[in-house]
């Protein structure tokens, strides 16, 4: 495993963890100041700097992306399905523009949460089967673009509203059905706040392999957690045992970075240099 103990050359700001304490443009610049090599960025914060800027910032900045937050949310009724099929397309463009290195897939729920004034259903496994559909589509226009596409797997906490794949086996049942070549261009995105509860991780990890390991982000679930979407943990805080995961994803051949997603109204609270150098602390000592 690779040793972080002495620099924090791997470490990714998902930049959702600083994202009430400035903009894109500023989160950009005190990364720079603090050493921080990469981010990913979310599209509501590219959109309010702009595109061109957002990416002339990250230029002049030297930043790699670890990926782009986010694409997905590919359930709808049939009055909203050519949106989402549209506002997907502009998300590979935007990442080309940025210079990803993948699309994080958040992939919906039910679709009245997924899609805005889409009408309600109860249909869970519907849901599924159109966001198997819907993804298929976006895999041909972002093979054509060269950009891989990370499906997420999110907690069973957010079946209803935000994602209906929910393990990492789900979400690499959908990758071999989609591309059973294992192009590179399928794969997952781990976080651990979404699946270190899951008995089958270990081995699901070992099936993913190196190709479909896309994207590796940290935090720590906290006991007891206030609120499941906005109370994240820093590493170190909580109960995951991080080294371990990140230990059986590195043992695939995964050399990427390890992105730090904290969705927290705690840490939204304080300076975004405090936040920024315990981020750093902790990703050498804990993750």
């Amino acid at each position: 495993m690779r040793d972080f103990s002495s620099d924090h050359r791997w470490l990714s700001l998902n930049t959702a963890t600083v994202r009430k304490q400035g903009d894109l443009v500023q989160i950009i610049e005190a990364c720079a100041k603090h050493g921080i090599r990469a981010i990913d960025p979310w599209r509501d914060q590219v959109a309010t700097v702009g595109l061109d800027r957002a990416a002339r910032a990250v230029r002049d900045a030297g930043l790699d992306l670890s990926g782009y937050c986010r694409g997905g949310m590919f359930t709808s009724d049939v009055a909203h399905r050519a949106e989402m099929r549209d506002d997907n397309r502009r998300c590979v463009d935007e990442a080309k523009a940025l210079g990803a290195s993948c699309i994080v897939l958040v992939v919906g729920g039910l679709p009245q949460y997924s899609r805005p004034g889409s009408a309600a259903s109860k249909d869970l496994a519907a849901a599924r089967v159109q966001v198997e559909e819907a993804l298929a589509e976006m895999l041909d226009y972002a093979r054509q673009a060269k950009m891989p596409l990370a499906i997420e797997p999110l907690h069973p906490a957010y079946a209803g509203d935000r994602a209906c794949v929910n393990t990492t086996k789900q979400a690499l049942d959908i990758c071999d059905r989609l591309d059973p070549g294992r192009s590179g261009m399928l794969g997952v995105a781990l976080d651990v706040y979404h699946i270190w509860w899951d008995p089958e991780l270990m081995g699901q990890i070992a099936r993913a392999g190196k190709d479909r390991l896309l994207a590796f982000h940290v935090c720590d679930w906290l006991v007891p957690t206030k609120d499941i979407l906005n109370d994240r943990g820093m590493m170190g805080d909580g109960v995951i045992d991080i080294k371990s995961v990140r230990a059986a994803v590195e043992a695939q051949g995964y050399t990427g970075y390890s992105e730090i997603e904290i969705f927290s109204n705690d840490w939204w609270c304080k300076p975004m240099d405090e936040v920024l150098r315990t981020c750093i602390d902790r990703h050498r000592s804990v993750v």
